[in-house]
């Protein structure tokens, strides 16, 4: 094939504008604004505690062996009883569940409860720890990138960070600064501390970030907000996490790629970065093992060393059958067939591209119409199909029908986008 016959990559355009160190600086005075007004906050907080004390009003926990401690009010915590219990026990703790409801190790009882303590090992713990270890990442990228934070959630397995650097990117070696600037933080051994404030006073916090103030102006006027915060960091949370960061005792900073604020393409740039931790390091090492083992296994390594697919940037999404993965394909086909014929559906052929008319009529076009493939023709809007069903609705319509004829099951190999 001749070189004309081949595009080539554009080239990408370098980020104009301050580099990342200047960003740090342009930034910190916001984030120390942060964290002096989250003090204030904190004030009021300890002061109620203190009246708390003061007023020794006493109440009951029932633990899950029906054991009953008594606590102050407003003053005695889920890790105060841990550590009456057991060191090991306040050392495996995670977080807890107050009435059911997961609930900060280190924040006071406001009542008669139940109450029962989780570690990692739970789905509880898991996610509270590596919602606590977003926190810990979005710290790492405000102080080496000078970001704007939107949301850090955990996931099924880890947890990753949003955030805004307007046209800049991240490579592979900004990985190590990441771990780096965690690790820290978790040598610090930085407390997380929880206050509730007004949507007012959230927003005084965050005026700086256009995203932090979209999120809570989309909250009621009255709404009840709590903040967290970790050593520089305080961020919109409704938690609840780890006591502090020591907790994480290995890291790992996985990858990073685009995303884009609110899954809305037509919304700003992010970089979402992801991130793994465990309280031991042999945990780390088994994952470490168990997804190198995984790539392995990746299709799209598979596909390229036997020659049966490839993916291209010309075509992105798309696979590229080779004569091999042709004749997989094609046997897989069959096999779908005889499971058509086993089950009594009638295979049907239908076509890729519809008018929107249709898709107005399913609800596509209400929904889901930004991430479609649509095009004009003789200023008609066309839309390539994302799903077979109201192609076949076409052909129920096509002519009458009786009840005689049901159920109509209908197959289609067609090419959904």
């Amino acid at each position: 094939m001749g070189d004309a016959a081949v595009a080539k990559k554009p080239e990408e355009k370098k980020p104009e504008g301050p580099s990342f160190q200047e960003l740090v600086l342009q930034k910190t005075p916001y984030y120390n604004k942060r964290v002096e007004i989250f003090c204030q906050y904190r004030k009021r907080h300890d002061d109620a505690i203190e009246a708390a004390r003061a007023a020794d009003v006493k109440c009951k926990v029932v633990l899950p062996d029906g054991a009953v401690k008594e606590v102050v009010k407003g003053v005695t915590t889920p890790l105060d009883i841990a550590m009456g219990i057991s060191k090991k026990l306040a050392q495996n703790a995670i977080v807890a569940k107050v009435d059911g409801e997961v609930w900060d190790m280190f924040r006071p009882f406001e009542g008669d409860s139940s109450l029962a303590i989780c570690d990692f090992n739970t789905e509880e713990g898991k996610e509270t720890y590596w919602h606590s270890s977003a926190h810990v990442l979005g710290q790492a990228l405000e102080l080496e990138y000078g970001v704007d934070l939107t949301i850090g959630p955990a996931i099924e397995e880890g947890f990753y960070y949003d955030c805004f650097m307007g046209d800049k990117t991240l490579a592979e070696s900004d990985k190590d600064k990441i771990k780096k600037r965690m690790e820290q933080a978790v040598k610090e051994k930085q407390s997380f501390e929880r206050v509730v404030v007004s949507r007012e006073e959230a927003l005084s916090m965050f005026l700086e970030n256009k995203f932090k103030v979209e999120l809570l102006s989309n909250l009621p006027a009255d709404a009840v907000i709590s903040l967290y915060r970790n050593g520089p960091m305080v961020d919109l949370c409704h938690g609840p996490h780890v006591p502090n960061t020591g907790y994480l005792k290995a890291v790992a900073v996985n990858q990073s790629s685009r995303a884009y604020w609110r899954a809305d393409v037509k919304k700003d740039h992010l970089m979402r970065v992801y991130g793994i931790t465990f309280p031991e390091p042999k945990l780390m090492k088994e994952y470490q093992h168990r997804i190198e083992e995984a790539k392995k296994r990746d299709h799209r390594t598979v596909g390229l060393n036997q020659e049966l697919f490839f993916f291209h940037h010309l075509s992105p999404g798309s696979a590229f059958f080779l004569p091999h993965g042709a004749r997989v394909y094609n046997t897989l086909m069959e096999y779908i067939r005889e499971k058509y014929w086993e089950f009594e559906y009638d295979e049907v052929i239908s076509p890729n591209i519809y008018n929107f008319d249709l898709w107005k009529t399913s609800g596509h076009a209400d929904h889901y119409k930004d991430n479609m493939f649509s095009f004009e023709i003789d200023n008609q809007e066309f839309g390539l199909k994302p799903m077979n069903c109201p192609g076949h609705c076409v052909m129920f319509a096509m002519r009458k029908r009786s009840f005689r004829e049901l159920p109509l099951r209908l197959a289609d190999f067609g090419v959904l986008h």
